[in-house]
């Protein structure tokens, strides 16, 4: 009897097996612990579950334009109804990468990135652009090309495919007496170029001077207008205070102005400029006695307009709608759906708005919207491109917020900052660390 049942058994379990293997969603899930080792090896993974939304080909192509970058992003493919809690911590503890990750998770897509690599901002403006993208493979590309244009830092080494040519003790020989040889020549090539690279950026610096320099005028023109005296009845300490900071902050600006001598100097004084402001904001508010303003970032749009009052939605032509700070009169002018008075600056191409000027005005907004603000205000523009290349640190300085180079690639294991990857997927997964929008404000 025991043979008859065991034969009957055998077939049918079989077929069972079969019919699992086939139906969707039957591939038992990844260990969050396996898909943090692919990832160490390669930027890009592709669960076997979900091997039917990006082909292998797409797969490796989309890795190899991540390593030819040297961008530290990393894409994970997981199928519908992966685990989720805690999903985006879990795996960067476990992968122990500083970067941006980005997960496709069935048919949603969401991302998180160590603050310093890439701003919150910056990461929620690049996932509501991707979302806008069609299927897997297009998303993902969308994601990627926007965010190898803006992420800060570099691939880990552990990424490099490790081939190299075998160079003979000959050829190394020879190598040496061809350097030996030619050494004088390549320190006159480095000389040469080093002088060509300090009349470019003297160059650079002469056509942000007037840009600077009316910016400092028109903070000259604010003390002016202000007809405050310290002596005059009302005034009390506070208000000699932010007076006299005021006032420093405009001697500052000009010193350090005379004192530059490369486009990167001009970001202390933009920032000596807008402290100037915001000092001037705090005394106009105990002269009228209302309450003190809160410290914000100058109007995007010019900031000669002074302190933001508000985040607008604001959409550049052919780009993505982003958050911008915005003074009252440009937030009415929004509202009313008129364009914004935007700051134009000469250009060989005529007047442009300034995040159209060319790489020297990097320098000229890092002071302005210092941190990890500017990123996420400049993505899709010529200057966010222009900050986000490899180049741009060397030529320009770095320290604008996630542009340049800031530790990304490097292995910290789980030396990081968990408030970067918690929060919700913003998809509506249902809980956990997918659900809810979490540090993205609602969702998509």
């Amino acid at each position: 009897m025991r043979t008859v049942v065991r034969l009957l058994i055998v077939p049918f379990a079989a077929v069972l097996a079969v019919l699992l293997a086939g139906a969707p969603g039957a591939h038992a899930a990844t260990d969050v612990s396996q898909v943090a080792r692919e990832l160490r090896e390669n930027p890009v993974y592709v669960d076997p579950a979900a091997s039917g939304q990006l082909a292998e080909s797409d797969a490796e192509a989309l890795a190899d334009k991540i390593k030819d970058a040297d961008k530290p992003v990393l894409v994970a493919v997981l199928p519908a109804g992966y685990p989720t809690q805690d999903l985006f911590r879990n795996l960067r503890t476990q992968t122990g990468i500083t970067g941006l990750y980005g997960i496709h998770l069935g048919d949603r897509f969401d991302a998180r990135a160590d603050s310093s690599v890439m701003s919150r901002q910056a990461v929620s403006n690049l996932v509501a652009a991707a979302q806008d993208g069609g299927d897997t493979k297009a998303q993902l590309n969308d994601f990627v090309d926007d965010a190898l244009r803006n992420v800060g830092g570099s691939a880990p080494s552990s990424w490099s495919d490790g081939s190299g040519t075998d160079v003979p003790v000959g050829g190394l020989i020879t190598i040496g007496a061809l350097v030996a040889a030619g050494g004088a020549g390549a320190y006159a090539v480095v000389r040469r170029n080093r002088r060509r690279h300090e009349e470019e950026q003297r160059a650079a610096l002469e056509k942000l001077r007037v840009v600077v320099d009316e910016d400092i005028t028109a903070f000259g023109e604010e003390l002016d207008r202000l007809d405050f005296h310290p002596g005059e009845p009302g005034a009390d300490d506070a208000m000699r205070t932010d007076y006299e900071r005021a006032l420093d902050s405009y001697e500052q600006a000009k010193s350090l102005m005379a004192a530059a001598t490369k486009p990167e100097d001009v970001r202390a004084v933009t920032q000596a400029v807008e402290d100037g402001r915001f000092s001037l904001a705090r005394l106009a508010a105990r002269r009228e006695g209302g309450a003190l303003p809160e410290r914000r970032p100058p109007c995007f749009f010019d900031p000669r307009h002074g302190p933001s009052v508000a985040d607008a939605t604001w959409t550049p032509p052919a780009g993505t709608a982003r958050e911008v700070p915005v003074c009252a009169a440009d937030d009415r002018r929004l509202a009313e759906g008129r364009d914004p008075e935007i700051r134009e600056v000469d250009t060989d191409h005529g007047r442009r708005p300034y995040w159209e000027a060319g790489p020297a005005y990097g320098p000229w907004a890092g002071g302005y919207f210092g941190g990890g603000l500017l990123p996420g205000l400049l993505v899709g523009t010529m200057l966010g491109s222009m900050m986000a290349g490899p180049a741009y640190a060397a030529d320009y300085g770095s320290g604008y917020g996630d542009f340049g180079g800031y530790g990304g690639g490097d292995v910290s294991g789980a030396d990081f900052d968990p408030g970067d990857f918690g929060g919700g997927f913003g998809g509506g997964f249902g809980g956990g660390d997918f659900g809810g929008g979490g540090d993205f404000g609602g969702g998509f």
